[in-house]
């Protein structure tokens, strides 16, 4: 396990920026990357592995644990009927609430299984045990996103081998279980000492890292090793759209915020236009909320307009550049 883990962790961001070639480039680079598997379907979540796979390097794939469907199903009914006025405004049409999807579990589960990547990570939750026990015969090690102590707990419950302590300055989705409370006040620091005082398993450090001094600090707390990832948002080999390339690399201040607006679940991003409008509104109710912004945020980037857009980032979004994911890479371990 320890040999699998390197001082910087390219974190899984879901829905582009995480592709089969920054992940190489990572790992050729002496980081180690993770594939998101999170939106994809099986079949490309396969090509991805076997790309990776065929480089014959270390890596690991994020896996999202199914949520419960929404308690208030009344509440995501009335969140649908306010974004009407987003889907005229690019329009598209609102699809009926879906408040169920596994996102493909146990398929990408069973890909996990069959390609044996050396690292499978978790978020929204921790896995049955039985799917731990599945990955482990396979020879996979496997890691679960906490944001407490509470929830390191729950997770020592199934048996992994390293935990993520993930602080609230991180970018994208929180992997929070208690996401109605949760504020995205606690930093990287926090949560691994919360965690490290729960466990003896190593434990990586995730949340609002964008300098070697960053990386230094959460490993002189006691982090095996830090997982980077808004800063890599500009990488070359990074699939980040276009339209957040260019909010980012802008001379405009920007600011991040926690919101529910764009899925449902806490998750920090640039604050934009839809983030002012909606953020109060928002109900807890990942996917259901997810799928009823999709075709509004797909319509948004085409036309290359971020006032609708999840823009994920986390508070070290200043220190992101363009830049190859080697040098990248490099400026973070020093």
């Amino acid at each position: 396990m320890h040999d699998l883990i390197r001082p910087v962790v390219v974190a899984p961001m879901a829905g582009g920026p995480s592709t089969p070639a920054l992940v190489i480039a990572a790992a050729q680079a002496g980081a180690v990357g993770f594939l998101a598997a999170g939106y994809k379907t099986p079949d490309l979540v396969e090509a991805e592995l076997r790309a990776v796979r065929g480089a014959s390097v270390g890596y690991g794939l994020n896996l999202f644990v199914p949520a419960k469907p929404p308690q208030d199903v009344a509440a995501v009914d009335r969140y649908r009927r306010l974004l009407q006025v987003e889907a005229d405004r690019y329009g598209v049409d609102l699809p009926p609430v879906r408040l169920r999807d596994d996102d493909h579990f146990d398929a990408k589960v069973d890909l996990a299984v069959t390609y044996a990547p050396p690292l499978v990570s978790f978020t929204f939750g921790v896995p049955e045990k039985g799917v731990v026990v599945a990955l482990q015969a396979a020879g996979v090690a496997v890691a679960i996103t906490v944001t407490s102590a509470a929830e390191a707990e729950q997770a020592l419950t199934v048996g992994p081998e390293v935990l993520i302590a993930q602080g609230g300055t991180a970018g994208g989705h929180s992997s929070t279980m208690s996401p109605a409370g949760y504020r995205g006040n606690t930093t990287a620091v926090q949560v691994l000492a919360a965690v490290r005082a729960v466990t003896d398993l190593p434990v990586i450090a995730a949340g609002g890292t964008g300098t070697a001094a960053d990386v230094r600090e959460l490993v002189t707390a006691g982090a095996v090793g830090v997982q980077a990832g808004t800063v890599f948002l500009l990488a070359d080999e990074a699939g980040t759209r276009p339209a957040q390339r260019a909010v980012m690399q802008s001379q405009l201040p920007h600011e991040t915020v926690v919101t529910r607006a764009f899925t449902g679940q806490p998750a920090r991003a640039l604050r934009n236009r839809f983030t002012d409008e909606y953020s109060e509104a928002a109900p807890v109710g990942y996917p259901a909320v997810h799928h009823l912004t999709a075709p509004i945020r797909a319509a948004a980037a085409e036309r290359g307009d971020a006032g609708a857009l999840n823009l994920w980032a986390g508070i070290a979004h200043t220190k992101a550049r363009q830049a190859s994911a080697a040098e990248i890479v490099a400026s973070l371990i020093g």
